[in-house]
């Protein structure tokens, strides 16, 4: 990877860095002289690194959840034609913001002699190295990611909770003839979320992701049948639907699709970080195999399904056979192992910031306790209002289209200004035109979200 040049803005002076960040600890490269070209590699000291396998399969987990399901919904948003493609230019779009994410924060630990960098301090360092008069938003650039990231994946685990429940609730009371509340089966799963959500290590999360992703290819793989099991009709699928209900489409893809917050934990952690990028590479194979599941599930769901899609695929499976209620089990499953991976972003955050404050004889019961009461704060909200979607699509559309989409073009713009642009400052437009893109599927799955509010709380019909 070649070493960027030298930008003609001073750069302040730097106090010694200590990265706590994610499980690693790292040092600077005390003998090397500045004319030495600097690899971040060579310097990490990341305790139980990950392998490129293990990566691979954390990524692929943050971006293939519940959203996935509702695919065929978001089909039925675009048509099927502006669908297939949307959602594959859409696909490539967020991959190339976490390549140019990733690419810049190597680039920055070069530039710093910092052997590893997270998504906040990334942003936070672009900004202090850059143009003079964008320095002093170095320290809010690094504020907004983390307290956004923290927003987005509690949020989201809270949601996370309230569909497992839901999903156990289903199978339960109509294989057993029960009337339970969906409460009690949240409360039921909770017990085990209390156990996961005690990992705090990202090689121990592995092999949750790797049963979390066979059964989500399971869960596939019955769906599928289901699907071309009969005869397909596709003359009456329109090939696009309407410009009224685009924005729905955007938010679906955009928010399913994404997992910038696990993206800069999961390449940290890597034993051969090399492999992230690059191609094929731990990334561009784990967003090609994304942008296909979620290509084939939205586009032959519609096709089966139609205007009948349901905001979960496996809801429009028949409720009296035995292999749907089994995908619906093995899909709950699936979520509940992807609870400890997404609830371990936020809460490495979290602990960054107070870690300091606590004693070191006190971390681990202070880890243990802050962890407890803050799932069971997750678990009260999910007990207190068990619909939440709307919600979270709001606090969604708003984190996942500024974090994933938004920032990284604003970083990577940044680090270059102002002479590092390419010819004719490609790298300019192309990153104004993919920001106005993200500004768009914030501000329409923000209002799609706000109209289901609303339909909600005013008790009109707020299913298609």
């Amino acid at each position: 990877m070649d070493e960027k040049k030298v930008k003609s803005n001073p750069e302040p002076v730097v106090p010694q860095f200590v990265a706590s960040d994610f499980n690693s600890t790292t040092k600077l490269a005390d003998n090397q002289t500045e004319d030495d070209e600097y690899n971040p590699f060579e310097h990490r000291q990341t305790e139980n690194p990950n392998s490129t396998s293990g990566s691979l399969a954390h990524l692929l987990k943050s971006s293939l959840g519940t959203g996935i399901l509702a695919m065929p919904v978001a089909f039925k948003n675009a048509g099927l034609l502006f669908g297939a493609i949307g959602t594959v230019i859409i696909g490539i779009i967020c991959t190339h913001c976490v390549h140019i994410l990733v690419k810049t924060s190597h680039d920055v630990c070069k530039r710093t002699r910092i052997p590893v960098l997270g998504f906040a301090e990334t942003a936070e360092r672009v900004f202090q190295y850059g143009p003079i008069k964008l320095r002093g938003m170095a320290n809010f650039s690094r504020n907004f990611v983390d307290y956004g990231l923290m927003a987005t994946y509690y949020s989201a685990g809270c949601v996370y909770i309230v569909f497992i429940g839901s999903s156990l609730a289903k199978v339960s009371n109509a294989t057993f003839d029960l009337d339970w509340d969906v409460r009690i089966y949240i409360l039921f799963t909770m017990i085990p979320v209390l156990v996961i959500g005690q990992i705090r290590q990202l090689k121990f999360l592995v092999p949750f992701s790797a049963l979390a992703n066979v059964f989500i290819v399971i869960t596939f793989g019955i769906t599928l049948y289901y699907i071309f099991k009969d005869p397909l009709v596709f003359n009456d699928k329109p090939g696009f639907a309407s410009l009224a209900t685009l924005p729905l489409f955007f938010s679906t893809v955009i928010f399913a699709m994404e997992g910038i917050g696990v993206v800069m934990p999961v390449e940290n952690s890597m034993a051969k970080p090399q492999h992230f990028l690059g191609c094929p590479g731990v990334l561009n194979t784990a967003m090609a195999t994304v942008i296909t599941l979620y290509a084939v599930i939205g586009f032959f769901g519609y096709v089966r399904y139609g205007e009948a899609s349901a905001g979960s695929v496996t809801l429009n499976l028949p409720t009296d056979d035995v292999l749907s209620k089994v995908a619906q089990l093995l899909i709950a499953v699936a979520i509940l192992f992807t609870f400890g991976l997404q609830f371990y972003v936020p809460m490495d955050i979290l602990w960054r910031k107070v870690q300091e404050k606590i004693p070191k004889d006190k971390h681990n019961i202070s880890q243990i306790a802050i962890r407890t009461g803050i799932m069971i704060l997750m678990g009260g909200v999910a007990l207190a209002v068990p619909d939440l979607e709307p919600f979270i699509g709001l606090v969604g559309a708003i984190f996942f289209s500024s974090l994933g989409l938004l920032v990284p073009c604003v970083v990577e713009t940044v680090f270059l200004w102002p002479n590092e642009l390419g010819m004719f400052k490609w790298i300019l437009v192309k990153n104004i035109i993919f920001g106005a893109f993200a500004i768009f599927a914030l501000v329409a799955g923000s209002y799609v979200s706000i109209e289901e509010i609303v339909k909600l709380y005013t008790g009109s019909d707020h299913t298609e």
